[in-house]
């Protein structure tokens, strides 16, 4: 609670600025606190950002120690009508596809013709007009022909909820005089299928009045081999390969198709990796280093923590073997950074991929060495960086609670400074009203004598 003040009322001196210039000196250990808060706070969030730029180094990481990532491997065919594909199990290999022939879908044209609107699916006892599509297989399916027109007939058959595993359409032959012309979905000599109504008549003169075309599998040789597949695409026609023929294919052609290593993707995936470690490695060196010019040690310079992370990132290059990456195109140069030759790397990979893999991204690899490190720093629950950032938040909360204990000292302070120059100035001002008093007298006296 403030206290009243009278000031220079006794005095003649501004009492209200000497208590005001006072507090300033009595408040100089609290700026000095509030100082201290803002610089920790600053140190605060550059451990943080830290923190974030590790945690996302070990997953960088994760994902570059992972087996699948050098297990990539390209394809290149002859042939723009041959496509090879790619995945887990595939090794190097070379081979030729000799096109015999291309996949084909069943099919049925019906030769008796029909307007759109005309009725050709009779309508069962509960008044609807079904379809029935029995495949080659055996499976059938139920098919609604709504109105049972022509119409009716092809978006029953072409409608995604019926299951058909057909496609139809109308073709015109003369106005307003429409053919029904319907293929299976899938290919193959296993695609044909028998079209009926629901009570088994037939439509439009039934299979006798239509011009079939016969589904077949499409058929390759490789290595004197005769392959067979229901679709264009053999699956696996070697582990982990699977080639595809697109329209472009044609029977009688031949693809050389090349399955080869793709160097290519791991020096960019490397090359990537190794500049987030340097990038990291640089901002703790700025933020930790010595400044001649200012003459000033960068706010994180006492965190035991980050210089021993920055020494982890730099040694994490050596295998635990004591061996060297230097020949695998990966080194650390005089000033403490990761150096990557990238054609070196391309040149040792191209000669022993097995032994490249090893290095970088087994279970003790490159990559697994810096996850390792990257972790330590950034566990959400006990790593250094963690410990830190927590260190100073503590310590951040225990200054603002000084600097509140503070602020009522400082008015305790104010309150008693005031009181006493209050007072003061009262006992002043009574002293010159005796003063007054007793120079009255005087000078009374001395008019008496006279």
């Amino acid at each position: 609670m403030a206290t009243a003040s009278i000031s220079g009322l006794g005095s003649g001196l501004d009492t209200a600025g000497i208590v005001s210039q006072l507090m300033q000196l009595e408040a100089v250990p609290q700026s000095k606190l509030k100082s201290r808060v803002t610089s920790e706070e600053s140190a605060l969030k550059i451990l943080q950002n830290l923190n974030s730029k590790v945690a996302a180094l070990a997953t960088k990481a994760g994902e570059v120690g992972k087996s699948t990532a050098w297990s990539s491997l390209t394809s290149t065919s002859s042939h723009e009508g041959v496509t090879a594909t790619i995945a887990a199990g595939a090794a190097a290999s070379s081979f030729t596809v000799d096109i015999q022939a291309l996949a084909t879908s069943h099919g049925e044209t019906h030769l008796g013709t029909a307007a759109a609107s005309d009725v050709l699916v009779p309508a069962d006892a509960d008044g609807k007009r079904l379809l029935t599509v029995t495949h080659q297989d055996g499976t059938t399916a139920t098919v609604d022909a709504g109105d049972g027109t022509l119409r009716g007939i092809v978006d029953g058959l072409n409608a995604t909820a019926s299951g058909s595993g057909l496609r139809a359409t109308m073709l015109q032959v003369s106005p307003g005089a429409y053919r029904l012309v319907v293929d299976a979905a899938a290919t193959g000599a296993a695609s044909s299928f028998t079209l009926t109504a629901a009570d088994g008549s037939a439509l439009l003169g039934g299979p006798e009045a239509s011009r079939t075309r016969a589904g077949t599998d499409a058929q390759v040789e490789v290595s004197g081999f005769t392959l067979t597949s229901s679709s264009n695409t053999f699956t696996d026609l070697m582990p982990g390969v699977t080639v595809t023929l697109s329209a472009k294919a044609k029977v009688g052609e031949t693809a050389q198709v090349e399955v080869t290593r793709d160097a290519s993707t791991h020096v960019a995936t490397i090359k990537s990796f190794v500049d987030g470690i340097n990038a990291l490695l640089s901002d703790i060196d700025a933020q930790s280093a010595y400044n001649a010019t200012t003459k000033k040690a960068g706010v994180l310079a006492g965190e035991s923590g980050v210089r021993e992370l920055r020494t982890a990132l730099a040694t994490s290059l050596y295998p635990n073997d004591g061996s060297s990456m230097a020949a695998l195109g990966l080194q650390v140069d005089r000033y403490g950074k990761l150096v990557f030759d990238e054609e070196k790397f391309a040149t040792a990979y191209a000669a022993d991929p097995t032994a490249v893999t090893q290095a970088f991204g087994s279970t003790d690899g490159f990559a697994a060495r810096v996850q390792k490190v990257a972790e330590a720093a950034s566990d959400k629950y006990d790593g250094t960086l963690t410990s830190a950032i927590k260190g100073r938040t503590d310590g951040i909360s225990r200054l603002t609670d000084s600097i509140t204990a503070w602020d009522l000292r400082l008015e305790l302070r104010q309150n008693s400074l005031t009181r006493q120059f209050t007072a003061l100035e009262v006992a002043l001002s009574k002293m010159n009203s005796q003063s007054s008093w007793l120079a009255g007298q005087i000078n009374s006296l001395s008019g008496s004598e006279s």
